[in-house]
């Protein structure tokens, strides 16, 4: 008999409605079981499971009474653990038990998806080419839209630049450009404001509120770049209203010829200065009013004080506002409307606007703005509250401007109302919070501001994500379907998923057949019609969706669960690590954490935990029952203590076998004893890059600058955040900077991955042999310095200085940087020594936990059998790797098989849209003559990457010849 700690828990009673994408709960039709036997499970007795079981459960009792209690008698710094424990403990947290087939469900994507995603790409490129200049910004808009559904931030990020550089006016340019630094979270920097400037005009607040289209400026250097500090006054200009030119504000008694009477005070003026502002001003003076004949014009009733009417004297005469408070101006905008100065509300709106440098200042200020349609001065406030997201979103004030019933009317009188505005804002808000009211309400200001289709479509349909995630399943039908009906055709998904939540199950199931039918067979389609019918249909249309898209994880993760359900937990693990392998996701990692558990694998569990809270610090596990840190805490107990000496030792074991995993696990393990170790989250930065969790991997590098405890390691973190942003120069100027302060291996280092980040020339590649063997001179640990020797490698073999390569190879390989093995097997391959580099890479194979590269890289040693062998492993193991299915079609098309060439070129493009797969298909198009194809595919391929010269080439001489057959 076998008692482990998932099975003994099947009596616990389930709660309905399980719709999350993590791995859920009870299977309640076992409920009163207990289990036995079989599969992978391990161990015998139910000790060790039954005694966690009690721990948890005692955990739980134990610190709910106790919280209560200790509210109410504790001071707060003897209350502070407690109130920490209760954090974790909020809801109920013993509703977990085995998870089951019933309870998992895919999550409906909420971004724009395309049944024919390269004809998408291609005509979004057709467009940004065809489009008046001042246009671009809005179809640059759109290419962002359809970026954000891919993996991959930079081509977002890229395509989100290229809208900020083509911006005309000033709301599209503050937009943007506060989109830009939100894609930083800069906001997550220590000592960051909202108004810092990374240099360059693409992103600098200042010129942002410039107006006019020069998108050959948008990437130099701004006013800002000498003048790092947003310094326009100086806070005793802001406090006293006054500087040395004021005291010669009003007009002398022999000039003037006109007194304007406010209360008891006299103000004097000259009649034809005041009647220069405007029309209003002129015909009051000089035309057939009362006014025109009088010297003495009581001015009381308009709400002007004596002190503004006499800054208005000297704007009459100087036409500048450079010398009074901000109330001083607020009146002058005010007196501006009422008599339409259109050159006084311009200067009092520029001036006004200067002066908005925080949050507390914004708040105030964009109402005076709003309400006098003051069109700079609202954006200088907008500009704030976009710099400030996400923390600007829980200020209610802020929400007020955003969300309130009036808002919209009002931000468009003052020419701020627009798509892009709420674009940001409803995708800042889902990120945040999916389930919120301000996400709705923002999502429900986007669809006001839709136009185009693209904008319905993508309004409608994230509207009808929400309200399924909010389980309000008629409105999210309403909004699918209106998606649909704009021409989304995936929303039909949401469609079908919504009325299957209400009852209709068939239903749902026919129109997923109709959609198979309609359109290209893609994965997704068979993923959802899976979920709407039984046994091996159920099955074989879960397999049908891994065939056609094999990144897809329901599939694993179901097919792995249903393998649990039968106690045969050893091939559960082996079904849930082939997604794992090549696609690392929080859910995928708590289920694996389950089923290790199951077999009382606590090490594995507590392994997987902690990567799983490396990817996501606030990840809830159990049914959104268990924070995943307090797991951690439920396992260490049954696992074996280390130090951080062991740690270390640890970390080198794993690195050196290319356990990425396993090392996000040990690193995680490391920063609980030292949380302040910049260095390890720098080293946990690494990994998750290495991982493609991009957007975990940039916390890190933001906590490894926040812990940073000297200026120079600061500078390198910022250095290497401004690098994987796309700020290659900025990068660089940061690494310089901490160099002149104190050389390291990590400036040097970073010095030379940026400048080898371009196409190097002898000389170029000298330079960045120098910084490697500086970098090298330094203090650092073996794992770095065995990155440092591996890097100069490969620049040693690009100069064809290839003993110089192996030896640092060697280097690398005798401080255990496994990777080495493939740079040394290059080294022989280029000296004809080519069963050396079989043989080198057979090593790293041998060595490596994930080694899909490693099967790649021998394919190149090996003749075509053997390299067909290897690469079918390759994309058995990783089928996001692009290479295997390049070669598999380049030998189709030498054996004059085109049909099939495509086709397995085709196969991949269905789920990994990449430049390098579309330049080669369109190629194989043009070989064939198929010159609509090749176009297409080019234009596809431009959109990732306009500048890519193979490509450009390939698409003119298609061009070429679709003129010529059309004359």
């Amino acid at each position: 008999m076998q008692h482990n700690i998932l099975s003994t828990m099947r009596s616990l009673k389930l709660i309905d409605g399980c719709k999350s994408t993590q791995v859920h709960a009870i299977n309640p039709s076992n409920a009163s079981t207990t289990t036995t036997g079989g599969g992978g499970g391990g161990g015998a007795g139910g000790g060790v499971g039954d005694m966690l079981l009690n721990q948890i459960q005692d955990h739980v009792r134990v610190n709910s009474l106790r919280s209560k209690s200790n509210r109410r008698s504790l001071s707060n710094a003897d209350c502070t653990p407690v109130l920490q424990t209760d954090r974790f403990l909020q809801e109920s947290l013993l509703l977990y038990g085995h998870p089951a087939i019933d309870l998992l469900e895919p999550q409906i994507n909420p971004c724009l998806k395309f049944v024919d995603f390269v004809e998408a790409l291609a005509d979004v490129y057709r467009r940004i080419e065809d489009c008046p200049q001042f246009e671009k910004t809005k179809v640059y808009l759109e290419q962002c839209a359809i970026f954000r559904g891919l993996s991959d931030p930079k081509l977002f990020r890229r395509s989100l630049r290229s809208a900020r550089q083509h911006a005309v006016d000033v709301h599209s340019k503050v937009v943007l450009s506060a989109w830009l630094r939100f894609e930083r979270r800069e906001d997550e920097l220590q000592g960051s404001m909202p108004l810092d400037c990374c240099g360059r005009n693409v992103e600098c607040p200042s010129a942002s509120l410039i107006s006019g289209y020069d998108p050959d400026s948008a990437y130099d250097h701004c006013a800002c770049y000498e003048r790092p500090t947003w310094d326009k006054h100086e806070d005793e200009v802001v406090a006293t209203g006054l500087d040395d030119g004021q005291e010669e504000c009003s007009t002398s008694s022999e000039d003037s010829d006109l007194l304007f009477c406010i209360g008891d005070d006299e103000v004097s003026c000259v009649r034809f200065y005041i009647a220069s502002l405007s029309r209003p001003f002129k015909s009051m003076l000089y035309g057939n009013f009362v006014e025109s004949r009088r010297e003495r014009i009581h001015f009381s009733q308009n709400g002007i004080s004596a002190k503004a009417m006499r800054a208005l004297e000297v704007f009459s005469r100087r036409k500048k506002l450079n010398s009074f408070d901000p109330q001083t101006a607020l009146e002058l905008l005010s007196l501006a409307n009422k008599f339409c100065c259109d050159d006084l509300k311009s200067a009092c709106d520029v001036y006004l606007a200067s002066f908005v440098i925080d949050l507390e200042r914004a708040l105030v200020l964009m109402e005076y703005g709003l309400e006098e349609t003051a069109h700079l001065l609202v954006a200088a406030c907008l500009q704030i509250f976009l710099r400030e997201l996400p923390s600007s979103l829980q200020n209610q004030k802020v929400l007020t401007f955003f969300c309130s019933a009036e808002a919209s009317n009002r931000l468009a009188l003052a020419g701020h109302f627009s798509f892009q505005l709420y674009f940001f804002l409803s995708q800042t808000a889902i990120e945040e919070d999916m389930k919120s009211n301000t996400t709705v309400m923002m999502l429900e200001r986007l669809a006001d501001c839709s136009t185009a289709p693209w904008q319905k479509q993508l309004a409608f349909h994230q509207l009808g994500c929400v309200m399924y995630e909010r389980k309000e399943y008629k409105d999210a039908h309403k909004w699918f379907e209106a998606a649909a009906e704009a021409g989304h055709v995936y929303s039909l998904v949401g469609v079908a998923r919504s009325k299957y939540k209400r009852g209709h199950k068939y239903t749902a199931y026919k129109q997923m057949n109709s959609l198979i039918a309609k359109y290209t067979q893609a994965g997704w389609m068979y993923q959802e019609r899976s979920l709407y019918c039984l046994g091996e249909e159920k099955m074989a249309d879960l397999d049908k969706a891994t065939e056609l898209d094999p990144t897809l994880t329901f599939p694993y993760k179901y097919r792995a669960v249903a393998l649990a359900e039968d106690k045969k937990f050893g091939p559960a693990i082996s079904e849930i690590n082939k997604i794992i392998g090549f696609k690392v996701s929080p859910d995928c990692l708590e289920l694996r954490a389950w089923f290790s558990i199951a077999m009382e694998d606590y090490e594995g569990a507590l392994r997987d935990t902690r990567a799983v809270l490396t990817l996501d610090p606030d990840y809830m596990m159990f049914h959104g029952k268990l924070r995943a840190e307090q797991l951690v805490e439920l396992l260490r107990p049954h696992v074996p203590q280390r130090s951080q000496a062991d740690c270390w030792m640890q970390l080198y074991d794993r690195w050196s076998s290319v356990d990425d995993i396993g090392s996000l696990a040990v690193v995680h393990h490391m920063l609980e004893n030292d949380p302040g170790k910049s260095l390890l989250r720098f080293r946990q930065s690494l990994l998750l890059l290495r991982l493609n969790c991009q957007k975990a991997a940039m916390r890190s590098l933001r906590l490894s600058r926040n812990c940073s405890t000297s200026n120079h390691e600061r500078l390198v973190y910022e250095g290497w955040i401004l690098y994987d942003t796309g700020h290659r120069e900025e990068a660089l100027s940061k690494a310089e900077e901490s160099i002149s302060i104190q050389r390291s291996f990590e400036a040097f280092f970073l010095k030379a991955y940026a400048l080898a980040d371009s196409n190097l020339d002898h000389e170029s590649s000298s330079y960045v042999i120098q910084l490697l063997e500086e970098a090298l001179r330094c203090p650092s640990d073996g794992l770095r310095k065995g990155q440092a020797l591996n890097n100069l490698g490969s620049v040693f073999v690009d100069c064809e200085k290839l003993d110089l390569a192996a030896d640092c190879y060697l280097n690398a390989l005798n401080i255990k940087h496994t990777r080495a093995h493939q740079g040394l097997a290059r080294v022989y391959y280029l000296k004809n020594q080519r069963k050396a580099a079989y043989d080198e890479m057979t090593k790293l194979i041998e060595k490596a936990r994930n080694n899909a590269s490693a099967y790649e890289k021998r394919s190149e040693y090996c003749d075509r059998d053997m390299a067909k062998k290897d690469l079918c492993m390759a994309t058995q193991l990783d089928p996001l790797r692009t290479y295997p299915y390049r070669y598999r079609a380049a030998v189709l098309m030498d054996d004059h098989k085109e049909e099939e060439a495509i086709s397995e070129l085709s196969r991949a493009i269905s789920f990994k849209p990449d430049l390098q797969l579309l330049h080669l298909r369109a190629a194989f198009h043009d070989s064939i003559s198929n010159n609509t194809s090749t176009l297409r595919d080019c234009e596809a391929a431009l959109c990732l990457d306009s500048t890519h010269a193979d490509t450009l080439e390939l698409y003119n001489k298609a061009r070429e010849r679709a003129n010529e057959q059309q004359k």
